[in-house]
């Protein structure tokens, strides 16, 4: 029977001590600007976002270009010290909290090597934020599509690290579509410089692959070569209200025939999340008059301006006359879509607000999604009295965000004490269902146990992948594998 680990802040690790030669190494290969000892500065990197996990650290290296990681990385793969690289610190899994090994983070890699405009092409460093590279690409007249809600914040190498989804999946696909080549420093220390804007380059293994979703475990990626695509010339959004999740399933293949394959977004949630949004994020309006059941921000992306509205309104009236829609408002400028987009992207933020969650970041097949919600909660309720269900996501490609919070308020640590049970009940529907336990925020510390129980041959030959490229195992220990 498959279980669920579960890290609490309790399990606080202790740093471990470093051999003083070691640690004067790493400073004089970094500089007085490339390292710290200091608990304040510490403190920030060694805590998840969520404040699940609490880590410690025995030093947090900072260094400034590729040579310095390589440096780095090679006194410890001598010494037989264990690395956990570090991004935004964004992470949802615990995958970039330190429980004791040295950190690294990339946030002074912030160098743009190239902008190739006729390639459609930019190759930057990993500590780049995702938001700065959405400004860079529009500045040269194109789209860096990968967009989510931790961009203001989120480092392109962490986000490559783990196959980051985002809102844009449906059009553009997963980071790991998005990268044409990468620069990485192996466990040894060693360079591979696979840099490239080539699309087509078949000469043996596609080694980037390999270190796109890895989470680190591989080597540390330094550097990216990324695609950019032309900038619609008009974006349109509704925010529509409909009385099934079986009717966004409709109005979405409705959405994308009467569009000629335009959507480029399609977010669903229940009014539930809605109403924690309203409740908790200051300065949010629902944008219809009645209530419904569920909402979707449906966006288009046209490369043409003429009749992009019309082309909207014409699915909309399709959706109407189908009574798939019960409702709509299309957003008349970017202030509107912003806030469209701010209801959808604030769930997260309401939902901690109202109190912990089980958090399930779960794929199911498109079609199925509206039948797996509907089992799921019923299970739930059914196993966990007092539970509430907040189940939203990306319609368009199969990603439920299924999570579960204590319905009265002051029960969050009694029902977080469940998790692991509840969590389980949810992955077995999930597999009965064909679908994938983990969807975009990975596996880090706390689904590793649910992958080597349910996916035991994939799991044996990623740790085969493993020992081959890390056989001192310093590399992310305990993450993913």
């Amino acid at each position: 029977m498959p279980v669920t680990e579960t890290v609490t802040a309790t399990q606080t690790p202790a740093a471990r001590a470093l051999p003083d030669s070691l640690t004067a190494q790493l400073k004089q290969v970094l500089g007085p600007k490339g390292w710290s000892q200091d608990a304040h500065e510490l403190a920030p990197h060694i805590a998840d976002w969520r404040g699940r996990y609490q880590g410690a650290t025995p030093i947090l290296l900072k260094p400034a270009n590729t040579e310095e990681v390589a440096a780095c990385v090679r006194l410890c793969h001598e010494a037989g010290v264990a690395i956990t690289p570090q991004g935004g610190n964004t992470s949802l899994c615990g995958a970039a909290t330190p429980m004791g090994e040295v950190l690294l983070t990339l946030k002074r890699m912030t160098g743009v090597r190239e902008v190739d405009v006729d390639n459609d092409s930019m190759t930057v460093e990993a500590g780049c934020v995702l938001e700065n590279l959405q400004t860079l690409a529009a500045d040269h007249n194109r789209l860096f599509p990968l967009s989510l809600g931790s961009q203001g914040s989120a480092m392109i190498g962490g986000l490559i690290s783990t196959n980051a989804g985002g809102v844009h999946v449906l059009r553009y696909g997963m980071t790991r579509e998005l990268v044409l080549g990468l620069e990485a420093v192996l466990p040894d220390g060693t360079i591979w410089s696979g840099l490239t804007g080539l699309r087509k380059d078949n000469t043996g293994y596609d080694l980037k692959q390999l270190l796109i979703g890895a989470e680190g475990t591989l080597g540390i990626i330094t550097a990216a070569t990324l695609k950019l695509f032309p900038r619609p010339a008009r974006m349109e959004v509704a925010f529509c209200g409909l009385a099934s999740a079986e009717d966004a399933v409709k109005f979405l293949g409705l959405a994308k025939q009467v569009s000629g394959g335009a959507v480029t977004a399609f977010e669903l949630m229940p009014r539930m999340a809605l109403d924690m949004v309203l409740e908790h994020v200051p300065g949010t309006r629902d944008p219809l008059e009645g209530e419904h059941a569920w909402y979707v921000v449906c966006e288009m992306s046209f490369g043409r301006a003429n009749g992009a509205r019309e082309t909207l309104e014409d699915a909309l009236g399709q959706g109407f006359e189908a009574g798939l829609i019960a409702d709509a408002a299309i957003a008349e400028n970017d202030s509107q879509i912003h806030d469209f987009w701010r209801l959808r992207e604030t769930i997260a933020e309401a939902e901690r607000a109202h109190g912990k969650a089980v958090k399930h970041d779960v794929s199911i097949p498109v079609s199925k999604m509206p039948a797996f919600m509907a089992q799921a909660t019923t299970a739930v309720e059914a196993a966990f009295p007092g539970a509430l269900v907040i189940a939203f996501g990306h319609v368009g490609d199969g990603n439920v965000h299924f999570n579960v919070a204590a319905r009265e308020t002051g029960a969050d640590d009694d029902f977080i004490a469940q998790a692991a049970p509840l969590s389980r009940l949810v992955y077995d529907l999930v597999d009965s269902f064909g679908g994938s336990i983990s969807a975009e925020h990975g596996i880090g510390i706390l689904k590793r146990a649910e992958l080597a129980a349910r996916k035991p041959v994939d799991v044996a030959v990623m740790r085969a992948i493993k020992t081959a490229l890390d056989p001192k195992g310093i590399m992310n220990p305990r993450v993913l594998l």
